[in-house]
């Protein structure tokens, strides 16, 4: 499988969300493994089947086994962080903020890439999570570092249009069950 096979999967009502595919994956701002990675990371954090399978078919051809298992460590972690720190950052009681959240995180410090490549994808699957608090610190270690908006954006645009695609797609999965 692969992106057009992807694409082949999307109905025409959706035709937006093809093309938009289309589009990111020819992304040039970032670099390969940024781009799948984020491609990746995102498939991962929705989980559905076809969505991953050929996101990860086409990321395998580009990424190393560092950078494919550093993308769905970054699907996995942020899937914990992004509820524990959404759910901080949504109740009234700010005592909660207050206590360590004691939680196991290693691989946010040693992700086995590039650190910023990491901070992108936790950034478009943060987006996918709806965890603004997350969001904020990592756009901001991004730019502490001198990623571009641009770059930032790109990968919110990537976790947008899979999230988009993988709710199609689960849609019609279920119509034709």
């Amino acid at each position: 499988m692969s992106i057009d096979t992807l694409r082949d999967l999307i109905p025409a009502y959706a035709k937006d969300i093809s093309l938009n595919l289309g589009s990111l994956a020819s992304e040039t701002v970032l670099n390969d493994q940024q781009k799948w990675g984020a491609f990746l990371a995102s498939a991962h954090a929705i989980g559905v089947a076809p969505v991953v399978k050929a996101i990860e078919a086409q990321a395998a051809t580009v990424l190393s086994p560092e950078a494919l298992n550093a993308a769905k460590s970054a699907a996995a972690i942020m899937g914990m962080n992004n509820i524990y720190y959404r759910s901080l950052h949504l109740m009234k009681n700010q005592e909660y903020t207050t206590i360590p959240a004691r939680l196991r995180m290693n691989v946010i410090a040693n992700p086995g890439v590039d650190k910023m490549d990491f901070e992108l994808w936790s950034t478009a699957v943060s987006a996918i999570n709806g965890c603004g608090a997350c969001l904020d610190a990592h756009e901001g270690e991004l730019r502490k570092h001198g990623v571009p908006a641009t770059q930032v954006q790109a990968a919110l645009r990537i976790g947008a249009v899979v999230h988009a695609a993988s709710r199609v797609i689960a849609s019609e999965t279920a119509l034709a069950a």
